[in-house]
């Protein structure tokens, strides 16, 4: 029976690209010439840290941050900006921003959801932290996909591992 998997994953590596060359960009830029910014990447919890003077700055390293993600072919909807901002010391301040990975319960039903109102004939199961989908009709695959591309689930999804 033809199936695939639904994941939501970011290569490390060009992640890790992205946020460096935006710390390059950042160093460069002239109005960051007297800062002490810093863009730090937690790889094992997969969470960025910025530490700068003003919500101003702040906000021109996110931009840059978002500018090398899509430059670097990743979808900024990856990371999650949801947190707020909070001082550190003095006149510090740091925000973290995780970078989404996996695809949780909630967003998995949502997916499941959105496939069974799609009148096909699949059978899409929650597998960790991945969803399978089983049809007979390797069309009616090919048709989830094009319903899950179309709409917005917050999250970028990757189809992986079509088999026949």
């Amino acid at each position: 029976m033809p199936s695939f998997d639904i994941v939501s994953k970011i290569d490390t590596q060009t992640l890790d690209n992205a946020i460096n060359n935006a710390k390059k960009e950042i160093l460069n830029r002239y109005d960051f010439s007297t800062s002490k910014s810093s863009i730090d990447l937690d790889k094992k919890n997969n969470q960025l840290q910025i530490i700068t003077e003003d919500d101003m700055r702040l906000k021109a390293i996110t931009d840059a941050i978002i500018s090398r993600f899509v430059k670097q072919n990743l979808n900024p909807q990856a990371l999650d900006f949801d947190k707020p901002f909070y001082a550190v010391t003095g006149n510090m301040i740091k925000k973290e921003i995780q970078v989404k990975e996996g695809i949780d319960k909630e967003l998995a039903k949502k997916i499941i959801k959105k496939i069974k109102d799609s009148n096909l004939k699949v059978q899409a199961s929650i597998m960790d932290d991945q969803v399978r989908v089983q049809g007979k009709k390797i069309d009616d695959l090919q048709s989830v996909i094009a319903t899950c591309r179309g709409e917005n689930f917050g999250q970028p999804l990757q189809f992986i591992n079509m088999r026949n």
